[in-house]
Formats: structure tokens, C-alpha cells, sequence
């Protein structure tokens, strides 16, 4: 395939360690619900919020409907099996503060996109997230003016990996999805999406959840991107 002239990037658990991030909200909610487990209270809230999270990416139902059902689902474990909206609400409020203060990159992500920008790649993020909240962490991050684009699923009218978020982004930097590359954490969303809307996906398994891709590019860090991407770019960031 020809070397790329873009790259996108997913935002959380790509850029953004999302993970912890969610594991400082998913304590205060255990504190304020008396939740004794971490383990179990992980599992069900990663269940959970894969089920509301991909409705309403879908278009099933609101984004503060899916944030009701998955502390719901929580507080039912926790038992407390009825909560109103006002509660549901209030404890999500809570959720989300612990976890806007627990926004962190990657250690790999800044000198990585130091090293692509200085080789003349042009960088975009596609994401699922609300848009607000994405540029927020981009924000927060501060990179976000390492990107030219950034595209939501909220804003597109699709959520990844349905293609169209993709061409979207392709098309306001008028570039082909051919000349695109993807990386994102999510095997289904990411790296079977991007495929689908004819770019080439790169996977990038931090924690190696996804063993034997054999069709499919994987990385475990940023860090091995600019060989990837071929002897001009590793010359060009000192690689070779």
C-alpha cells in the first residue's frame, strides 16, 4: 500500500488513558454506593457501558439515557435496585468530575506526534465520544493542535465503525480513504471500521487483548508507528 498522507487516531484508550480515568470515577461511585468489590464493580460497569454506549452510538437512545443505565446497573449491584433521575444524574455528575480530574496521555503520545508532525503527516481524530467533552480531553491533554480535523460521531450523524465517519473525515481534508491510515484500540470499532470504509487500519493493543490479527496491523505503542511508516518518515525522526 502507498505510505500514507494522513493518519487519524481514536481518542480514548488510544491518546487518552481512559481506563484509569474511568477506574478514579468508578471508586467515587463505589464509595457513594457502598460497592465493596472493585473487581466485580469493573467488570459490570465495562459490561454496561459497552451495552448503553453502543445505543446510543447507534442511535437507540439519548446520551443521558445511557449514562442512567449504566449507573443503574451499579447501584442495582451495589443494592439499590431503584434510583430516580435526579440521583441517577447526581452520582453520574460525581462519576465524571473524579474522572475529568484523572485525564491523562499516554507517555507515548506526545513525542509520538512530535515526530509525525515534523514529518509532514497530517494527523485527525475520529472518535465516538460527545464532541464537547472529546475537545475538552484534547484540551486538557494539550495537543490539540496537532490535529487538523477532529470528527465525532455526534456531530457526523455515525459512530465508528460504521464507514461513513470515516469518509466524512476523509472528505473535509479531501484526501482518499487509500492514502488514510487508522489507530485505535477497539478491534470492532476501529480496526474492523476503518477497514470497511477502505483504510488501512492499525490496531494498537497496549494491554494484548487481540492476539493473533493476522490481517490486521498491530502495535502495542505509538512508538512503533513511524517504522511503519517507512524509511522517509524513521529518517526524518531519527529512527533509522
Amino acid at each position: 500500500m502507498p505510505a500514507p498522507t494522513t493518519l487519524f487516531f481514536d481518542l480514548d484508550d488510544t491518546l487518552l488513558d481512559d481506563h484509569a480515568a474511568s477506574s478514579a470515577g468508578l471508586r467515587t461511585l463505589m464509595d457513594r454506593l457502598g460497592h465493596p468489590d472493585y473487581n466485580a464493580a469493573r467488570r459490570l460497569w465495562d459490561i454496561q457501558t459497552h451495552i448503553s454506549f453502543s445505543a446510543y452510538v447507534a442511535g437507540r437512545i439519548s446520551l443521558t439515557q445511557q449514562r442512567r443505565e449504566r449507573i443503574r446497573a451499579l447501584a442495582t449491584h451495589a443494592g439499590h435496585p431503584w434510583i430516580s433521575d435526579e440521583h441517577s444524574d447526581d452520582l453520574y455528575h460525581s462519576y465524571l468530575d473524579s474522572h475529568r480530574a484523572a485525564w491523562r496521555a499516554f507517555p507515548d503520545v506526545v513525542p509520538t506526534l512530535n515526530r509525525l508532525t515534523a514529518a509532514g503527516i497530517t494527523l485527525g481524530v475520529i472518535t465516538n465520544g460527545p464532541e464537547a467533552m472529546q475537545r475538552d480531553k484534547l484540551a486538557a491533554l494539550d495537543i490539540t493542535h496537532y490535529f487538523k480535523i477532529i470528527v465525532c460521531a455526534d456531530t457526523a450523524g455515525a459512530g465508528k465503525p460504521d464507514p461513513r465517519i470515516f469518509h466524512t473525515a476523509c472528505h473535509h481534508l479531501g484526501v482518499t480513504p487509500d492514502r488514510c491510515w487508522h489507530i485505535g484500540d477497539q478491534l470492532k470499532a476501529d480496526a474492523i471500521g476503518a477497514l470497511a470504509a477502505g483504510i488501512r487500519p492499525i490496531l494498537l493493543d497496549r494491554h494484548r487483548l487481540h492476539p493473533g490479527q493476522a490481517d490486521i496491523t498491530t502495535i502495542t505503542t505509538l512508538d512503533d508507528l513511524p517504522r511503519l511508516l517507512g524509511p522517509a518518515v524513521s529518517a526524518s525522526t531519527g529512527l533509522l
